[in-house]
């Protein structure tokens, strides 16, 4: 007799229930969606709704639905093509004063949001966006460290009362001249003292010039550029937070690139402009005793000054000493000065830049400040301009605001790098791919197809050679595939085309087990045994055979997750999960219903299994 306890099928039941209550959100496909929120300076509020509604209804734009949700407003769309209309318009309505990005909006009912189950995020390939693969630009990230220890070095030096002649870049190192072999060993103690864990220090000469050369430690380069992708990746992330974007991907690729993917994103030109852009302020008091017209016709720039232009194209000298710069911004947002009625963009900083700034300016009160505009493009090239000049009324601390800016848009678009924190280092995009909607909307059509041709051929051919028991074999393989959605919503995992493809091997996987086990009831049947005796033997013998094979291909799949990355990693997250849902299903379910059936008569004799037994 062949019957299972009541606690297996207890368990195929309850694992069955949460597998259809987890993969079911997956029949409500996420709607195209605009999606508008705060820059920084406004709030949303029902009147930004009722504008966005009467832009939508004088150009007849139809939409699903718009709801107002603490602060973004999302208005939903049927499909993409009205989606991208609505952009345009909406986003020319609303102007600089509000974020307005592309999205797509789950559409799961509450009832199932509220038992946590959401569908499954899905890939570039299939929702569409767009794909950057950047690299961190090392040696700046060393040039950047060995710019930061000039200034720990003449800081130190001063508190010390040591006379140097100068601090330059040697390469990725420094040098420091002196005039005396006094002043040379007092400021090597000084030096070596506060940074020999990090620094090399080595006596040299240039000619008759003495000097301390100072080489960063091999152990602290590789700091300096963990910490460069670390910092970057951060840096990214809250640009595309500042974005709107939905289920992004910012990862790690090798020792020196980021791969980060947008998906709903078709603003490209925005997106590469925000993400690749390395912007930070300096601040620096301006040299009111030297001509910078005259050190700009003769070449000739006072010692301790640097030469910079103003928006207008004016010539102005510079102190080289830094003030503060941007690493000390916590907090930055766009708005209108009051009193000019001009873009402005309020700044506040940490504790420490508080403290800096306010001694800074507290030393230097009823003089010119000028704040330097220091940019570096993804395209390339380095910008360096004045955008501010004014006299210092009073010390200034935590908060202050800076003008002088062209437009809203570029206050709104400085104050967001501001606030999502410089990038350690400059990076270059080496890779770029957009996917438009539609083809991701192909993608999936396709996938589909593949996924349900290959289920029905696999239908056909068991019913066909095995009756009866192809039938259970294809109840069993339909719970198997609800069971691998279900998972992936249940992990919130990505799918991708490689994932799908992963899916429709499982299929011809998952049939491939009852196949073993059909073959050997068959076999025991042809050798004279009852039917019960061959369907026990048959489930039985044929174990070790699928379990031998299922767990080979299982190991190959975490190799491929290990080392592995972006889609061959989606590949072996949907064939792990295929594999481990298609042993429950081929060997646990089909069971359970071959005993419902079959357990109960004790006088069989014969199988509905095809094969002329």
């Amino acid at each position: 007799m062949n019957r299972y306890p009541l606690w297996k099928y207890v368990l195929i039941i309850v694992v069955m229930l949460v597998g259809l209550v987890f993969a079911f959100p997956n029949l409500y496909p996420a709607d195209p969606a605009l999606q508008v929120s705060s820059s920084g300076s406004e709030l949303i509020t029902p009147d930004v709704q009722r504008q966005v509604e009467q832009v939508l209804m004088d150009k007849q734009l139809s939409y699903k639905s718009i709801s107002l949700d603490e602060d973004k407003l999302l208005v939903r769309f049927d499909d993409t093509t009205v989606q991208l209309e609505a952009f345009g318009e909406v986003k020319e309505a609303l102007g600089s004063r509000y974020v307005t990005a592309l999205n797509l909006a789950p559409a799961t009912p509450g009832w199932l949001r509220a038992l946590g189950a959401d569908p499954m995020y899905l890939g570039l390939d299939l929702r569409g966006g767009v794909h950057f693969l950047l690299e961190v630009d090392m040696k700046e990230a060393l040039v950047k460290a060995a710019d930061r220890y000039a200034t720990d070095f003449r800081t130190a030096l001063r508190e010390a009362r040591i006379r140097y002649l100068g601090v330059s870049r040697d390469g990725e190192g420094l040098l420091v001249k002196f005039k005396t072999e006094e002043e040379r060993a007092r400021a090597l103690s000084a030096l070596s003292k506060e940074m020999n864990t990090e620094l090399v220090f080595e006596e040299t000469q240039i000619g008759e010039t003495l000097a301390i050369k100072a080489k960063v430690r091999d152990e602290r380069i590789r700091e300096i550029e963990r910490f460069a992708v670390k910092q970057n990746m951060t840096a990214l992330r809250k640009r595309v937070n500042e974005l709107g974007v939905a289920e992004p991907i910012i990862q790690q690729q090798g020792k020196s690139r980021i791969v980060v993917q947008l998906p709903g994103v078709q603003d490209t030109a925005r997106a590469k402009r925000i993400l690749g852009a390395t912007a930070t302020l300096e601040f620096r008091m301006v040299d009111e005793e030297a001509d910078a017209l005259t050190a700009q016709s003769t070449g000739r720039v006072p010692a301790g000054d640097r030469l910079y232009k103003e928006r207008g194209g004016r010539p102005i000298l510079l102190k080289r000493r830094v003030m503060l710069t941007g690493e000390y911004i916590i907090d930055a947002a766009s708005g209108i000065d009051p009193e000019t009625q001009t873009p402005d963009v309020s700044i506040t900083l940490d504790g420490k830049g508080a403290r800096i700034f306010n001694k800074a300016t507290t030393e230097n009160v009823k003089r010119l400040m000028a704040v330097v505009f220091i940019e570096t493009k993804p395209e390339g090239g380095k910008v360096e301009e004045v955008i501010n000049v004014a006299r210092i009324q009073e010390p200034l601390s935590k908060r202050f605001h800076i003008t002088g800016l062209d437009s809203t848009r570029e206050a709104r678009d400085l104050a967001l790098l501001l606030r999502a924190g410089a990038l350690a280092a400059p990076m270059r995009f080496v890779e770029e791919r957009t996917v438009g909607p539609s083809l991701g909307k192909a993608n999936i059509e396709q996938g589909f197809k593949a996924v349900v041709l290959g289920f029905i051929l696999v239908i056909i051919f068991m019913i066909l050679f095995y009756r009866l028991f192809g039938i259970l074999a294809t109840v069993a393989l339909t719970l198997n595939l609800v069971l691998i959605v279900a998972v992936l919503s249940m992990l919130q995992a990505t799918l991708t085309l490689p994932g799908i493809a992963g899916i429709v091997l499982t299929v011809g996987m998952a049939v491939d087990a009852n196949v073993l086990i059909f073959e050997r009831i068959r076999e025991e049947l042809r050798a004279g045994n009852s039917p019960h005796a061959s369907i026990d033997a048959g489930y039985d013998k044929a174990l070790s055979t699928i379990a031998d094979a299922n767990i080979t291909t299982l190991i190959a799949a975490i190799v491929l997750f290990a080392f592995g990355t972006g889609p061959i990693k989606g590949f072996a997250v949907t064939l792990s999960i295929g594999i481990v849902a298609s042993m429950f299903t081929a060997i646990m379910v089909t069971r359970g219903l071959v005993n419902l059936i079959y357990g109960k008569k004790a006088r069989l004799k014969s199988l509905a299994i095809g094969g002329g037994v």
